[in-house]
């Protein structure tokens, strides 16, 4: 799977203004690499959300020049988040009916800082269809398994997965465990010291490889 994308631009000065040719940088970068990605994230399938990598959602996000966030309609529910903020819920239009409350548009500074949160905190992208055409994608909601319904009743809550699977190389594997803590489709697990695989419950969010200390788990196209 490519990678070497830019790091996010990070506000500068009290203004909190952003290098137009950082951004431009940026920009032609996830522009190019969506060269790379066939249609990854509007091929059709049967639910309203799906999985995808951090860096196929900033794929997503800056093919769009307007951005609209809101709060998270499961973490108010639930009155908090053990993870995150609660609005977290990042629209690409300002018309759609958002599952939580507080929906406001943001600028490109907002959207990179919460790009930076999903990142810090571990959260998964689930992007969302549009319910009409869904090889549309309206947003993405950014999940996680403290208070999200889909990890929390998933039976009555259905996501399709990601067109990506993780593969671990495991000669290079420690066993100490922290894939297991990030995988909230509880695709890995330790048992008596070895890490147990489920490649079947994967749905190639890339939390797995983000996290990992020895960088010996990959994503492979599924």
């Amino acid at each position: 799977m490519p990678t070497g994308f830019p790091p996010p631009a990070r506000a500068a000065g009290p203004a909190g203004s952003i290098n137009k040719g950082t951004i431009a940088l940026i920009l032609l970068s996830l522009v190019n690499c969506a060269n790379i990605y066939p249609g990854c994230m509007g091929e059709q399938g049967s639910a309203i959300h799906y999985v995808c990598t951090h860096e196929e959602a900033r794929i997503l996000a800056f093919q769009h020049h307007r951005f609209w966030v809101s709060n998270c309609g499961c973490r108010e529910e639930r009155g908090h988040c053990g993870r995150s903020r609660i609005d977290v819920c990042l629209m690409f239009r300002g018309d759609l009916q958002a599952s939580g409350s507080g929906i406001k548009e943001i600028g490109l500074t907002e959207v990179l800082a919460l790009f930076d949160e999903v990142s810090e905190k571990h959260l998964v992208a689930r992007p969302f269809r549009n319910e009409t055409n869904k090889l549309i994608t309206d947003g993405i909601c950014f999940c996680c398994d403290d208070c999200c319904e889909y990890f929390t009743n998933p039976s009555e809550n259905k996501c399709d997965k990601g067109r990506n699977i993780e593969w671990t190389e495991m000669d290079l594997c420690n066993f100490c465990g922290d894939c297991v803590e990030a995988c909230y489709f509880k695709a890995r697990r330790i048992v008596d010291g070895e890490l147990i695989l489920d490649r079947g419950n994967c749905y190639g969010c890339a939390l797995c490889v983000e996290i990992c200390p020895e960088k010996c788990i990959s994503l492979m196209v599924r």
